[in-house]
């Protein structure tokens, strides 16, 4: 076997990617349907533009597949910067909506830099903590120029404002530099101090402060911040065990708000019922499985970091969206990924598997390399 082969990908994470792309689309036709008859004259309205979104996701990840772990080693500094490039434009070019500067609007497309840097976050830590190595359990040296990048990329951010990415961004950014081997009591003593700000950030902005007190009790908000949460849960009710069948869901009818972007789990779970929604939970599962597994088999410092990221960036989003829409955690506006429509989360996504399959490639080539040496060997 050649040595510079860069071995196959892990189908089963692609087949599976490809499962999840194919029932967002599926969904996303169903659930926003009768809004897009209404508003755009034509029930393909969101399903063509995220169809469109798919493909450039799609090409995107094929992309990245084939491009090599090194790569992101050197083109990590870049990314930040155009992080930062972006989420200083979009607030002063950005286009308001909704009272939130978070998003270009080109050719009727939006589009949300916060997503991009997440991705450009996972690479920038990657390729700092496999830098440092020891060195990241010293704070000068190793915690204290992280703690302050995240903290400027965070600030942008909120001042969109987007508590929903910052907290997606706080806990990618936590989760990582405690797996690079960051000493213990410097978080703690960093905790002691994050925390409380979290909690003031929170509570600072009477809607925020108004969707954590419906959440705790939504009658008492039922014509409200409750209202959609109680129209989540009356749409998972009524799907019963099978489900009221493809296309048929009631709530989607105008009484659901947001119902093909964040809370596309509730039409799911009305129209295929406790089993369907086991089902595609299952399905979800099973895609984070074999990114984590992906990860874990790396000998690489860069490429276990990389992947360990972007699965904890898609996982984190995932149970955030699955806990507001059943009510377990309180509504931040996070999509589902790979599911829900937006353009921007969807690229992401896709672009973010890309690097999963390409970590896959490499170990599936040492695998090769190693059992070539050991038939050599004997």
């Amino acid at each position: 076997m050649s040595g510079t082969s860069r071995g196959r990908p892990d189908f089963l994470l692609l087949f599976v990617t490809m499962t999840l792309v194919g029932f967002g689309l599926l969904m996303i036709f169903s659930a926003s349907a009768p809004i897009a008859m209404i508003k755009h004259n034509s029930p393909w309205h969101y399903a063509s533009k995220q169809g469109i979104f798919a493909l450039i996701g799609l090409f995107v990840m094929f992309f990245f597949m084939n491009i090599p772990y090194f790569w992101w080693k050197k083109a990590a500094p870049i990314l930040l910067l155009c992080a930062l490039f972006m989420l200083t434009l979009v607030l002063i070019f950005g286009t308001n909506i909704n009272g939130a500067r978070r998003w270009f609007v080109l050719g009727g497309f939006n589009l949300q830099p916060a997503e991009f840097t997440k991705l450009a976050l996972i690479v920038y830590l990657s390729s700092m903590i496999s830098r440092k190595e020891e060195r990241i359990r010293d704070f000068k040296k190793g915690l204290f120029p992280l703690f302050i990048t995240v903290g400027i990329l965070l600030l942008l951010i909120m001042k969109q404002p987007d508590f929903g990415t910052v907290l997606i961004l706080f806990c990618i950014a936590g989760t990582m530099i405690f797996i690079g081997g960051v000493n213990l009591r410097h978080i703690a003593l960093l905790s002691l101090g994050l925390i409380p700000l979290f909690i003031y950030l929170a509570v600072s902005k009477s809607y925020r402060l108004v969707r954590i007190i419906s959440f705790v009790n939504p009658i008492d908000h039922s014509q409200g911040a409750g209202y959609q949460l109680i129209q989540s849960l009356y749409a998972l009710g009524h799907g019963h065990i099978t489900g009221t069948g493809l296309g048929k869901s009631v709530q989607k009818l105008f009484y659901l708000p947001e119902a093909h972007t964040d809370f596309i789990f509730a039409v799911i779970g009305e129209e295929f019922g406790f089993l369907g929604s086991l089902v595609f939970l299952l399905v979800f599962f099973l895609f984070l499985w074999r990114g984590l597994k992906a990860a874990l088999k790396c000998d690489n410092p860069l490429e276990m970091m990389l992947g360990m990221g972007i699965v904890i960036m898609i996982g984190i989003q995932f149970f955030l969206n699955i806990g507001a829409v059943t009510g377990s955690l309180p509504i931040t506006g996070v999509p589902l990924p790979f599911i829900s429509y937006g353009g921007s989360s969807l690229i992401l996504c896709l672009a973010s598997t890309g690097i999963l399959l390409s970590i896959s490639r490499d170990n599936h080539r040492r695998r090769l390399v190693s059992d070539e040496r050991s038939t050599q060997n004997k």
